[in-house]
């Protein structure tokens, strides 16, 4: 019952939440950006060719967000509605981007967020306890896992992020693509292995290059 209480809980905040939104709240517009502007960023930096363009394309969701509240009627739940529209505008951009800006671009980088700190699967592998030497190893597999990610096919990319990263059930993924339940699982299937074997390449001609074999297990074990 204690779930369910809070479950009720939430869902009352959320639409009085709306309610302030559609009445041209400026606080409640401020509330929803500092509470998501952070996970959409990660987002759109992960999905896009050139990470740099994230920010715009952030201030793009929260704009649309802005203009087409009114016409949100709680038929999903506001935080899938928000990433339903993050995903359609870099999808945008991707489009724009390969119509226009295709040049090779360095996808070895990692992908920060807004105060520079690299978020990641490799997350999981963090502890508080870590050596100089740990934090080294784990930052060179976010740095890989970024990287592979950005080498998925879209439709791949957005299900194992939406799931793996920020923690979606697999419902929640299939209303914010608008596909069926066994889609996402498919495509989560398919996203994952096409990751590993990604991971595995990457290792592998690193390991040609270094003499090193050191990351495979560790870059294996975040998925």
């Amino acid at each position: 019952m204690s779930d369910l209480a809070s479950a009720i809980g939430i869902r009352a905040e959320e639409q009085e939440l709306v309610r302030e939104l559609k009445s041209g709240s400026e606080e409640a517009f401020a509330l929803l950006i500092a509470q998501y502007s952070q996970p959409i960023y990660s987002l759109i930096a992960r999905s896009l060719r050139d990470p740099s363009e994230a920010a715009d394309v952030t201030q793009e969701v929260f704009v649309k967000v802005f203009r087409s509240i009114s016409g949100f009627h709680g038929e999903a739940s506001l935080r899938t509605w928000i990433y339903r529209i993050a995903l359609h505008e870099t999808s945008n951009q991707r489009r724009w981007w390969n119509r226009h800006k295709r040049q090779e671009l360095a996808i070895d980088a990692p992908v920060e967020n807004e105060e520079g700190e690299c978020t990641c699967l490799a997350e999981t592998l963090a502890a508080e306890d870590a050596s100089p030497f740990e934090l080294a190893m784990r930052t060179e597999t976010c740095q890989r896992v970024e990287a592979a990610l950005r080498e998925l096919p879209d439709a791949y990319r957005e299900v194992v992020v939406l799931r793996e990263i920020e923690g979606f059930g697999y419902e929640e993924i299939a209303e914010i693509l608008n596909v069926n339940l066994g889609t996402v699982k498919s495509r989560l299937t398919r996203g994952r292995a096409a990751l590993r074997e990604c991971l595995k390449n990457k290792e592998l001609e690193h390991a040609t290059k270094t003499g090193s074999t050191g990351l495979i297990a560790t870059l294996e074990a975040v998925i």
